[in-house]
């Protein structure tokens, strides 16, 4: 229902736009992308009018400044984890095979803790992840690149540390050991001006558009449906 509604509500505002352009008596220029892609008209007349009535400032520095200084943390490269694993293979639909392999992966662990040195040669005999032959070893990893599940085992253990237990994931059971960690850096403002002054235009853009639109609905006659969102609607 939620889906409908939000789709009832993105036709009335294409309509109001195109009642509005052709009010106004805009005429369709569709563009190109050059890979044989093409606006239709309906889509050309809602830019040409967009363009057309609502004008918004470019971002100066100062403003990009602030933002910068407001949002640091945002600008900053990824840490860095090299780490290693040994992974038991299971489907978790599979309760006894996925208990089975937890089982395994903790015996392993208890030798690992006694003899850490066996990482490699462990890996090497029981790891179903092709980084076995590697012996275990999988480089460097950043977020988003492993399961979440194995994302926060990796980041809570410290350098040259293993995991206290087996960590389960949809793969199965993982033994991990956190080699190094490079802590990222804070970029310099220099170096992403460009993208705040784009992100920045854009969410103005964005505003300006949305009080634009709103004064379209102010004078419209709208049935079924309010534009901050309930239901279908016609417009006249």
């Amino acid at each position: 229902m939620a889906a409908w509604k939000e789709a009832a509500r993105a036709l009335a505002i294409r309509e109001l736009l195109l009642q509005e352009a052709q009010r106004l008596e805009l005429a369709a220029e569709p563009l190109t992308d050059g890979k044989d892609r093409r606006e239709t008209d309906e889509e050309a007349l809602i830019r040409a009018l967009i363009e057309r009535e609502v004008k918004t400032p470019e971002p100066d520095m100062d403003s990009c400044w602030r933002y910068y200084e407001q949002n640091r943390g945002r600008f900053r490269t990824p840490d860095i984890y090299e780490a290693a694993h040994i992974l038991f293979a299971a489907l978790a639909k599979d309760v006894v095979a996925y208990g089975r392999a937890r089982e395994v992966a903790k015996g392993i662990l208890a030798e690992l803790n006694a003899h850490p040195e066996r990482f490699a040669d462990l890996a090497g005999l029981h790891s179903a992840c092709p980084s076995g032959a590697q012996g275990g070893n999988l480089g460097q990893i950043t977020s988003g690149q492993t399961t979440p599940e194995f994302e926060r085992a990796l980041i809570s253990l410290a350098p040259d540390s293993l995991c206290e237990e087996p960590v389960a994931t949809r793969y199965g059971h993982h033994i991990i050991r956190l080699d190094r960690k490079i802590e990222g850096r804070e970029l310099p403002f220099e170096a992403v001006a460009a993208r705040i002054a784009d992100y920045l235009a854009e969410s103005v853009e964005r505003r300006a558009v949305a009080q634009y639109i709103a004064r379209l609905a102010s004078r419209a006659r709208i049935e079924g449906i309010e534009l901050a969102g309930v239901e279908a609607l016609r417009v006249h």
